[in-house]
């Protein structure tokens, strides 16, 4: 994946890097794949995000697996639309993690041309996790995508110095990343000094959206707001201006606001061209 550096450093002298924009699953996690897909198109985004895997046993995926026709009729609407796919989710590395538990994950990730999946990280011991994740990016190599650790504050990788730590003590493989949330910057122990100390080369996306700050919050808290109740950029109190200067003109962006009461108020396409809306005055600068 070419990093973000390398493509601000093609972009033409005096003109302002052209941003791309990923419509996240879960600001489309009421649609299908091919109706994220057809959205994506509509309202401006270059990419879409899905969850082909469940972040936890009990809740919803977008059906792929094992559905050869649904997958079929994705790479055409991919084809017919020109949008591509960003990430996939989710891979949770636990103490009894076995990399190739997702080989169909992988192999539809090739056949989609994502760039990346998600990963979370749930084991304790940090030498396990570090060595489970060096062995996830290993597997992943053959397929082309990179693996790319969210630090989320009520995990094993609380921060964003944990997660680049993990990177390193993993031999810093070629395609390892580490994912900026703006609501997980916002509610850990993460400051702009260690956004920046980030390698440009290991930020393949980041996400916005807006919320209360602070590292107050109950674990349940934030995960509730993180899954429930995010805000559109501007109505909270996120620094998210101060966070996106830190972090490459040019970088993908992933517009990831899910609320579930204010959603019925809107359709999914409404709701998707309100979180770009509200987005872009932070980022197009």
């Amino acid at each position: 994946m070419k990093s973000s550096s390398a493509a601000a450093s093609d972009a033409p002298v005096g003109k302002k890097p052209v941003r791309a924009y990923s419509l996240s699953y879960l600001t489309a996690h009421r649609c299908t794949p091919i109706e994220a897909i057809q959205i994506a198109a509509a309202e401006g985004y270059a990419y879409v995000g899905m969850r082909l895997w469940p972040n936890t046993p009990d809740k919803a995926v977008q059906p792929m697996l094992g559905e050869p026709a649904i997958l079929k009729n994705t790479l055409a609407a991919l084809r017919d639309t020109g949008v591509g796919v960003f990430d996939l989710e989710i891979i949770r590395i636990n103490e009894s993690f076995d990399p190739h538990t997702w080989d169909a994950l992988y192999e539809i990730g090739a056949a989609l041309k994502a760039k990346t999946i998600l990963i979370a990280g749930d084991d304790k011991n940090e030498a396990r996790l570090t060595e489970n994740y060096a062995r996830l990016c290993e597997a992943l190599k053959p397929y082309g995508i990179s693996a790319d650790l969210e630090f989320m504050p009520w995990t094993a990788v609380p921060n964003a110095n944990a997660a680049l730590r993990i990177i390193r003590n993993a031999g810093m493989p070629a395609n390892a990343g580490v994912i900026v949330d703006a609501l997980h910057f916002a509610r850990s122990h993460t400051t702009l000094d260690d956004i920046r100390a980030i390698p440009p080369a290991l930020i393949h996306y980041a996400q916005i959206c807006d919320a209360q700050a602070g590292t107050h919050f109950t674990p349940e808290q934030m995960i509730h707001t993180a899954r429930c109740e995010r805000l559109q950029p501007g109505e909270g109190n996120i620094e998210l201006e101060s966070l996106f200067n830190a972090l490459p003109v040019d970088l993908p962006i992933s517009i990831e606001i899910v609320n579930l009461e204010r959603e019925k108020h809107f359709d999914p396409r409404q709701w998707a061209a309100q979180g770009l809306k509200s987005s872009r005055p932070y980022l197009e600068r």
